[in-house]
C-alpha cells in the first residue's frame, strides 16, 4: 500500500505517515503536487482522468509517496502517469489548503504525444489545449475544478514575471 507522510501546519515533517485513502488527522497535512507542462507553441498538457477518477480533464498531478520531497514527487508523478521525465520542473506557488499543502510546478517541454504511454488506472487521454480551449472545457463542465483554479495562478505568475 502507498504511504504518505504528514506535516504539520508549519510544513514541518512529523514522522507520521497515513494510507493512500486514509482520512487525514485533524492538524496534520498531507502534500499534493501539480504540473504545469506547457510546450512552445503556448500550448498546455492535459489529461483526461479514467473514469475511476471521475472522467474530468486536469492537469497532471498528485501526492509524493512516503520519504519523497516535493520534486521528486512531481517528477514520479509525471512518469507513472504519462511515461515521460520531466525537464527541469519549477516550483512556481507553495499553498496551504484545508488539510493539504500544494506545489505547484512549471514545466516548458515539447513532448510528442505519441510517445506518452499512459497509466491506465489514472489517464484515459492526452492532448495539448490553449488556455481558451481549458477556459472553454471548465465552462462546459468537464474540467476538474480545483486544477483549473490552480491553473489560474500559474497564468498569473507567467504575466507576473514576463513568461
Amino acid at each position: 500500500m502507498e504511504r504518505r507522510d504528514l506535516y504539520d501546519e508549519n510544513r514541518q515533517l512529523l514522522n507520521k505517515t497515513i494510507e493512500k485513502g486514509e482520512k487525514i488527522p485533524t492538524g496534520c497535512f498531507i502534500l499534493v503536487v501539480m504540473a504545469f507542462i506547457e510546450n512552445q507553441e503556448g500550448k498546455y498538457l492535459v489529461q483526461k482522468r479514467s473514469e475511476l477518477k471521475g472522467g474530468e480533464w486536469s492537469f497532471t498531478g498528485g501526492h509524493p509517496k512516503h520519504g519523497e520531497s516535493s520534486l521528486d514527487g512531481v517528477k514520479t508523478e509525471v512518469l507513472e502517469e504519462l511515461g515521460i521525465i520531466p525537464e527541469n520542473p519549477v516550483l512556481f506557488k507553495s499553498i496551504r489548503g484545508e488539510d493539504a499543502f500544494c506545489d505547484m510546478y512549471a514545466i516548458k517541454q515539447d513532448i510528442d504525444l505519441s510517445s506518452i504511454v499512459k497509466q491506465d488506472e489514472e489517464v484515459s487521454d492526452v492532448m495539448f489545449c490553449t488556455k481558451e480551449e481549458i477556459d472553454k472545457l471548465f465552462e462546459e463542465g468537464k474540467f476538474k475544478k480545483g486544477h483549473y483554479m490552480m491553473f489560474q495562478e500559474y497564468l498569473k505568475y507567467k504575466k507576473e514575471n514576463n513568461i
